[in-house]
């Protein structure tokens, strides 16, 4: 109702949120959700896996036996089968966890997935600049004591040296419809890559590597084998 509401209110962008593999889920239940989603009228629809944080009550619950951990075949379902519907319904894939209809795509998340650089505001946000990743302190009172202060509500910062990098830039990027550039690997890397091109989980595009169907279900190892 949300998403139909801001719509009509003239939006011209209306994005929702997924997660998937949840307690008790069926596959007809994700169905329906996705049906739903599609029926609101959205362009863009983001959707994960649900994943268990240590420190929930649910990682807690899992840990003493009530309810089975998110099963990774059962995952691997659920994600063919809505990207199949969003297919059908005129949704493309632009990065592992996202859809778009036409020139739908997030632009504010694809500067993440590029190595954009950013600032954020708030309690909390995190910011990126000229290598260096900082974040500011999370409680809303101590944001606005340090703010009437003067001083700026940085909780702590790192500073990404070259290694580091690189390997958030595979990880990154290599979730991109538009791919990886090859240039972006060292010669043992794209020796790797080959090898995955062998086993059907990339597909060389031009001067890029691009994840297959099969190989975005296993990005997270196909990651891991490029960087070695």
């Amino acid at each position: 109702d949300a998403a139909r509401e801001a719509a009509a209110a003239g939006f011209e962008h209306v994005s929702l949120d997924l997660i998937y593999g949840t307690p008790g889920e069926s596959d007809d239940d994700l169905l329906r959700s996705v049906e739903a989603a599609i029926g609101a009228g959205i362009d863009h629809l983001s959707a994960y896996a649900l994943v268990v944080e240590d420190g929930t009550a649910l990682a807690r619950r899992v840990r003493r036996g009530e309810i089975a951990a998110p099963d990774d075949d059962v995952l691997a379902r659920r994600y063919e089968l809505l990207d199949d519907r969003l297919r059908e319904a005129g949704f493309h894939w632009y990065e592992v966890s996202n859809w778009a209809r036409q020139d739908g795509e997030c632009r504010h998340n694809i500067g993440y997935w590029d190595g954009g650089e950013w600032w954020g505001a708030g309690p909390g946000a995190h910011s990126y600049a000229d290598a260096t990743r900082w974040w500011n302190v999370k409680h809303p009172n101590a944001y606005a004591t340090q703010l009437a202060a003067g001083a700026l509500p940085v909780a702590d910062f790192e500073v990404l040296d070259g290694p580091t990098s690189h390997v958030e830039d595979v990880l990154l990027r290599i979730r991109l419809r538009t791919g990886l550039p090859a240039t972006a690997l060292s010669a043992a890397e794209l020796a790797r890559a080959d090898a995955a091109i062998a086993d059907g989980l990339l597909v060389r595009a031009a001067d890029r590597l691009v994840l297959t169907d099969r190989g975005r279900l296993l990005a997270d190892a196909v990651v891991r084998d490029l960087l070695g």
